[in-house]
């Protein structure tokens, strides 16, 4: 049987869709991550070069207590799209060394990864900003293999998004229709940087005995992309109009809250 012209052609212009956005997060990211390493190590008042007395055993423990219970809280507001308040007291912002780690990693393995696929071989070491311009050249040729064009959207689109909130950048959150089937508020909303879908009432409490919903106040419901069709079910919503919000958003950016289409 011969193969669906029509099918073939619709996955190639959905790939070129995919590197052409690619294109524009691949832009934000390297405008900002030099940002981003800017913003590693500010400058303080009282920072200078005096050379301080070493501290001790316990002042060396209470520190490190410091900067364990700041990372923890810098992460858990990273999940609710939530960007730090005022100056870290540590001497290194521990959310945006994460930061920076991630998406240094990140650039390098997707790079690795569309060389390996494009049969180029190993990339050569170079800092961010050079290995991102090198995937943008390739981009022409990435858009001949569909899935790698949406996992080069997928990454380059998170880590731009990661570092634009490390820098103050609000989430935009996307109100969802339908009630959540735990509070049946209407207080379901998508986070399209994480391609996820939460419950934003801070009273919103479930019957599983597992959830830390009955301990923690910070905790809320989430539903990743792969539970959107079971949620849209309980909440009489629909998982396509889900899908197709988070994507609006990304074509058209924006730092409020978004309504519903």
């Amino acid at each position: 049987m011969a193969p669906d012209r029509s099918v073939s052609t619709m996955t190639s212009g959905l790939a070129a869709q995919h590197t052409a956005r690619a294109a524009r997060w691949i832009d934000i990211l390297r405008r900002q991550f030099p940002e981003l390493l800017h913003e590693l190590a500010p400058g303080r008042p009282g920072t200078g070069t005096r050379s301080r007395p070493p501290l001790g055993p316990a002042a060396l423990r209470a520190l490190g207590e410091r900067d364990t219970v700041e990372r923890a809280e810098a992460l858990l507001g990273e999940r609710h799209g939530l960007a730090p308040l005022g100056e870290s007291a540590a001497p290194i912002r521990l959310h945006v060394s994460d930061a920076v780690r991630d998406i240094t990693d990140g650039v390098v393995e997707l790079e690795e990864a569309v060389w390996e696929k494009l049969g180029l071989g190993r990339p050569p070491r170079a800092d961010v900003p050079r290995r991102l311009g090198r995937i943008a050249a390739l981009l022409d040729d990435v858009a001949g293999h569909p899935l790698l064009a949406r996992h080069v959207l997928d990454e380059c689109r998170r880590m731009a998004r990661r570092c634009g909130r490390t820098l103050g950048d609000p989430e935009t959150l996307v109100r969802v229709n339908g009630r959540c089937p735990w509070c049946d508020s209407v207080s379901l909303r998508a986070m399209p940087a994480w391609r996820t879908v939460l419950c934003v009432n801070p009273g919103c409490r479930c019957v599983d005995e597992e959830c830390p919903c009955a301990d923690n106040t910070a905790h809320r419901h989430s539903w990743t992309e792969t539970g959107w069709a079971q949620l849209a079910a309980d909440a009489g919503a629909d998982a396509d109009e889900i899908a197709a919000l988070v994507d609006d958003v990304d074509e058209c950016g924006g730092t409020a809250e978004a309504g519903a289409a």
